[in-house]
């Protein structure tokens, strides 16, 4: 089934009370359209959504860390305790080290989270793949918010990323993210191997979030 994981980022559009009723507008088309969208609030708003929808909550980041003096971090057991599901790992906007990579992805699977470990390029796919978190997003950062789809801009991006994941680790899976907007994005992510689709401002600064989600899962059925 196709993944569509929705980072709200920290959108004005996306805080609060708006996370939490676009967190129940993912539930609704979900279930509509037989798709899985996951959704990643900031980590303040992670309880009030996972305890309001069924949908998988995501946190936007998590800190190779435990229990102890980690004064400001994110722990991987508070973020379970708060009912995420999973996290993002190294997004573009949150860049880790790879030992802090490594330790991210460690500390959450200890904790149970899945994991979806942020690239830019195959090498850093490859890089990636080989510490085998659940998935890797790749997101060529020029491209995030420009509108510009990285499955048109580069296709190549994807093709070489799904090579190199498949050699190193076949187990992990890859989503395609930067500038999806509409169905036919997500149809040729899909086409080119992705599992799914990463993507924040082209369904959170809609005038219309549910229309604009209904038409990226609709369009891509066409």
């Amino acid at each position: 089934m196709t993944i569509i994981v929705l980072n709200f980022k920290t959108y004005r559009e996306s805080t609060g009370l708006e996370a939490l009723r676009l967190a129940e507008i993912c539930e609704d088309v979900s279930k509509e359209y037989s798709v899985q969208i996951w959704v990643a609030p900031q980590v303040a708003d992670i309880y009030a959504i996972s305890h309001a929808v069924k949908i998988p909550v995501f946190a936007q980041h998590v800190d190779g860390v435990g229990y102890g003096g980690y004064t400001g971090h994110i722990t991987a057991a508070s973020l379970k305790a708060a009912g995420a599901s999973g996290t993002l790992i190294n997004h573009s906007e949150r860049r880790l080290k790879l030992a802090d990579i490594d330790a991210s992805i460690a500390a959450a699977r200890l904790a149970g989270l899945k994991t979806i470990v942020c690239t830019n390029n195959v090498a850093t796919t490859r890089g990636a793949a080989a510490l085998e978190p659940d998935y890797v997003a790749v997101e060529p950062p020029e491209l995030i918010g420009s509108g510009i789809p990285v499955s048109k801009a580069n296709p190549d991006v994807i093709r070489g990323s799904v090579a190199a994941v498949k050699d190193i680790a076949p187990a992990v899976g890859v989503l395609c993210g930067a500038g999806i907007t509409h169905g036919e994005d997500l149809r040729s992510a899909l086409e080119l191997g992705s599992a799914g689709v990463l993507l924040a401002s082209g369904i959170i600064k809609a005038k219309d979030p549910r229309a604009a989600l209904v038409d990226l899962v609709a369009g891509a059925k066409k």
